[in-house]
């Protein structure tokens, strides 16, 4: 049996990861969940799973939920809040593996935190590999610790992976489904909407990561976790346009063979590889053959989507780079969101982030941290 504690538990991985609890409740069992402000939906899960300790994003959020619980009748759940109340639900003692699913850096130091502790981490939050990726690294190293990637491409290459050395890889393969805009004519950008930009053509996600596919900012980014996930150098990391999104990822060995994981667009499939690794539990999710009968590839446009350029310019040089990457693409977003700046102001405000942004290579989490905080600063300072 695999206790859990899930980090993002009211968002949609961990909405996902506990049907697949619902699922296999012989192998799985909830043990923590941090739900940030979402408080009826913590509230609905607290009552169905009695976990040890629920975290909330504040300390008036907490006293809600604990009155609730109280009048539900529900005892021995621990309610706590803040960072400090996630990072005791991804250090608890009792659990044997901890999902990190919080968007942006905000699940940082949780998922920092349960490494130290020697728990096994099931990362879909690209934010936390890209902003301290050389540390979590290292940190999973020296507590001998797996990091094992939730992301569906990640999650592929993983699988490609298992049949071949690391040293017999050529290059990593990232599939994008090229966002609601692959086709859409350049001259039409500046006049894009939020609600256009938020219909996905493939998947069904938060927000901010659905604008980033608008975008392709998140391939970017996908693309630097890519590197510190797989030890690789950018250079081994090309991106390929995939409409259909039914090839998840790629890997090209150095005989020229390709392998590619192919499955359902259906985020359990990926998550239940990583709960149960090294082991494939049988699931009810299938593919339909028929639907390879048209499979489209494609080279991304850099001039459609210049966040995948700046993205590889941030991987190449590292540390701070990307940690401004990510930085200045949430506080655009949100600044797009709230119809601020236009959608190709996105890419202009990250641009001028990094080139303000000095070299350095942080090595601790709060360096990290500190270098987000002014990265977020200079964003808004240029919007403003």
């Amino acid at each position: 049996m695999k206790r859990l504690a899930i980090l993002g538990s009211t968002g949609s991985i961990g909405r996902s990861t506990l049907s697949i609890v619902e699922q296999f409740p012989e192998r799985f069992q909830v043990a923590a969940l941090a739900a940030g402000h979402n408080l009826d939906e913590a509230s609905k899960q607290a009552l169905r799973w009695h976990p040890q300790i629920v975290s909330l994003a504040t300390e008036e959020l907490a006293g809600k939920l604990e009155e609730r619980l109280r009048q539900a009748g529900v005892s021995g759940v621990k309610v706590v809040y803040g960072t400090e109340g996630t990072v005791a639900c991804s250090t608890l003692p009792e659990a044997d593996f901890v999902v990190s699913a919080i968007v942006g850096v905000a699940g940082l130091e949780a998922t920092y935190a349960a490494i130290l502790a020697g728990k096994p981490v099931g990362l879909a939050n690209k934010e936390c590999m890209v902003a301290a990726g050389e540390i979590l690294n290292r940190a999973a190293k020296e507590h001998n610790v797996p990091i094992l990637p939730i992301d569906s491409e990640h999650n592929a290459v993983h699988q490609c992976k298992r049949v071949g050395q690391p040293s017999e890889v050529r290059t990593i393969w990232l599939t994008a489904s090229g966002g609601p805009f692959r086709q859409t004519p350049l001259e039409k950008f500046a006049a894009i909407t939020p609600e256009q930009a938020l219909k996905h053509p493939t998947w069904k996600m938060g927000r901010r990561i659905t604008i980033d596919s608008a975008t392709m900012l998140n391939k970017g980014l996908e693309v630097i976790e890519a590197c510190r996930l797989f030890h690789v150098p950018p250079s081994q990391v090309r991106v390929i346009v995939h409409p259909q999104s039914t090839v998840h990822s790629m890997v090209e060995y150095v005989d020229g063979s390709i392998l590619a994981q192919i499955s359902v667009t259906d985020m359990r499939l990926p998550i239940l590889y990583a709960l149960a690794y090294p082991e494939r539990p049988a699931s009810s999710l299938t593919f339909d053959l028929a639907a390879l009968r048209h499979l489209d590839f494609e080279p991304p446009d850099l001039e459609r989507f210049p966040c995948l350029r700046l993205s590889f310019e941030a991987a190449e040089k590292g540390g701070a780079h990307c940690i401004a990457l990510n930085a200045a693409d949430e506080v655009a977003v949100e600044a797009f969101l709230e119809r601020k700046i236009p959608f190709m102001g996105i890419p202009r405000t990250i641009e001028k982030v990094l080139a303000a942004t000095a070299e350095a290579h942080p090595a601790t989490i709060s360096e990290v941290l500190t270098a987000d905080r002014e990265a977020r600063q200079c964003a808004c300072s240029l919007l403003s």
